[in-house]
Order: structure tokens, then C-alpha cells, then sequence
């Protein structure tokens, strides 16, 4: 499969670019700035999601002409979210508004100009990063990423629906916190035990994300929520 990966250069993504690359698929991985250890240059392509119009002409440019899968990964959050110091009376402007272009418009702009190359595709794909912070009663209190999470649930409700004739699939993956310091690298049962139950290991959704690319064209997961196993919301 040709697989185009939005926010591949750490952690989450770079763990699904390295994973699904190492499976023998063709991997495009779409970063603010190219990883310096890239081993395939051309398979990368730069784009600044502040300006998501922009970004969004660059992975147009960047990207091949035929592709069977896109994984819209980047998400940003406040800058002292999930932790005692976040305020949202105190967030600036600046930081709430560049979290909704990379978060919201960034992906409607980069979708809207990829499709017609993944309609063209025999089973075409589309796998959206959300959070748990975006589902109903998430018990969290950070509102720009929330809304943000929230409005991606909309976005991939009304792709669906805009494009069921096509047979587009379109899954949104609502994850938990993650363990990002324990790369592919790291043996899964090892990375699993940091966070003592808290934390989801990357290898854990790469294993998703792979079942979600196995299913036949008949079927689709509409939402796969994934917490890690203590936590108390769910």
C-alpha cells in the first residue's frame, strides 16, 4: 500500500511510519522539519501546520500521485495541558488559534486535496488521530484540544457520509495517553510497563493501525476507543 503519514517525524507517528515501512508498505511521512537520520529523503516532505493552507500545498506537492492511505496525525495541545498548571482563562490567543489550524483546519485543507488521488484507489483510507479527550464526558479539562478532538469526530462522520458511494473508510483512532519515550526499539512488554498501567505503548496502536489495513473492502472500524487499562474514565 503508498501510505502518506501527517506528523510522522516522533513518536506515535514515527513509530507507525517505521513499523508499516518495515512491513513492506510505501510510507510518506509529512514533518515540520525532515528527520536528520531519514534513510529515504524523497519520502519525506516538510510542511508547517501554523499556516495550514500552505502545509497543505506542500504535501499536495509532495506526495505520490496514487495513494491508498492517510493517516492525519498531528494534534497539539496547550502548552501546560494535562498538568496542574493548565488554566484556560490564562491560554493566549496565539496558542489556541495555531492549535485549531494544525488540529482542525490542517486536516480538512490536507484532505480536501488528497482525495480525488485516494478515491482513485481500490480500497481507499483514511485514519484520524483523535483523542479520549474529544469523546462525551472525557473528564478532562483542557477545551482548545478538546474542542479540537471533538470537532475531528465531525470531520470524519461527515467524510464517511459525503463519501460512503466510494467506499471510503474512514476510522478515528480515540487514544489514551501514550508512552512516546519507548520507541518501536524498546520490546512491547518492556515499553508497557512505564506509567505502571497508565500509559499505552506504541507498539499497541501500530498493531491497530496494522488490523485496520488488513480488513477486507466490505468492512470498516468506524471508532476504535483505546485507553490504557487503569485509566479511571473508562
Amino acid at each position: 500500500m503508498r501510505i502518506l503519514i501527517v506528523g510522522a517525524s516522533r513518536g506515535l507517528g514515527r513509530a507507525l511510519f517505521d513499523g508499516l515501512n518495515a512491513d513492506g508498505h510505501e510510507v510518506w511521512g509529512v514533518a515540520r522539519s525532515l528527520p536528520a537520520e531519514a534513510s529515504s529523503p524523497t519520502r519525506w516532505i516538510a510542511a508547517d501546520f501554523a499556516d495550514p493552507r500552505q502545509a497543505a500545498d506542500d504535501v499536495a506537492a509532495g506526495a505520490p500521485a496514487e495513494l491508498d492511505v492517510v493517516i492525519y496525525n498531528l494534534g497539539i495541545w496547550e502548552p501546560a495541558a494535562f498538568s496542574d498548571a493548565y488554566e484556560f482563562a490564562a491560554e493566549r490567543d496565539e496558542t489556541t488559534l495555531g492549535l485549531l489550524a494544525a488540529n482542525v483546519a490542517g486536516p480538512l485543507l490536507v484532505l480536501q486535496r488528497l482525495l480525488p488521488r485516494l478515491l482513485a484507489a481500490g480500497h481507499p483510507r483514511v485514519i484520524l488521530t483523535g483523542s479520549t479527550s474529544g469523546l462525551p464526558r472525557s473528564g478532562r479539562p483542557e477545551l482548545a484540544f478538546g474542542a479540537s478532538k471533538t470537532a475531528l469526530n465531525g470531520i470524519a462522520d461527515a467524510l464517511r457520509e459525503s463519501y460512503r458511494a466510494e467506499h471510503l473508510a474512514v476510522t478515528t483512532l480515540q487514544l489514551g495517553n501514550l508512552n512516546t519515550d519507548d520507541a518501536l526499539e524498546v520490546p512491547r512488554d518492556e515499553a508497557a510497563t512505564r506509567g505502571a498501567g497508565t500509559l499505552i505503548p506504541v507498539h499497541d496502536v501500530l498493531a491497530m493501525v496494522r488490523s485496520l489495513l488488513g480488513l477486507s473492502d466490505a468492512s470498516f472500524v468506524r471508532e476504535l476507543v483505546l485507553p490504557a487499562i487503569l485509566d479511571d474514565r473508562f
